[in-house]
């Protein structure tokens, strides 16, 4: 079966959700692969064109966790990029991890925050995705880690995004 296929199979026995789940899981040995060079790919752009953390962020930044707050840069976009890769970008749509209500992203070092949302709680939120990259040590650990969660708990319930939802400045 392609990964395409298996990414949309159904059985009948079993719920959409639950469907939808077992096919995202078998796909991680494709999916991750492509997320990692999507994600260092664009942690690199940012890291070039992103400005650095006010003093007020590196505040929040170390607040949560983060050893390296000079390293960091956020680059303000319109919206946030999606995946090109058609399987990439299925998958990403499907789990919510992207989609036209995000509004912000880490990859690594880097964040993504779309134009009009730099607030506290959000960037908070995204520098303690920063401080959990570092402690997983890289892009491809994190991530490996990141997209099982998705997939096993969903985006909401992933232990990380609720980690990321409990450092948040309210």
């Amino acid at each position: 079966m392609s990964l395409e296929c298996s990414i949309v199979a159904f059985n009948s026995g079993m719920s959409l959700a639950m469907r939808a789940i077992m096919n995202l899981r078998a796909a991680l040995p494709v999916l991750v692969p492509k997320a990692v060079q999507w994600a260092e790919t664009h942690s690199r752009l940012i890291l070039g064109s992103g400005r650095p953390l006010s003093e007020q962020e590196s505040q929040v930044a170390r607040a949560v966790g983060v050893t390296s707050p000079e390293l960091i840069r956020v680059l303000d976009v319109s919206k946030l990029p999606m995946p090109e890769d058609p399987i990439l970008y299925q998958a990403a749509v499907a789990t919510g991890m992207l989609g036209p209500n995000m509004v912000g992203l880490t990859l690594g070092h880097g964040i993504y925050i779309c134009h009009g949302h730099c607030t506290l709680r959000l960037i908070s939120h995204e520098l303690r995705h920063v401080y959990q990259y570092e402690q997983a040590g890289s892009i491809t650990a994190f991530l490996g880690v990141y997209l099982e969660q998705i997939v096993t708990s969903g985006y909401q319930n992933a232990p990380l995004e609720i980690d990321a939802r409990n450092h948040e400045a309210r």
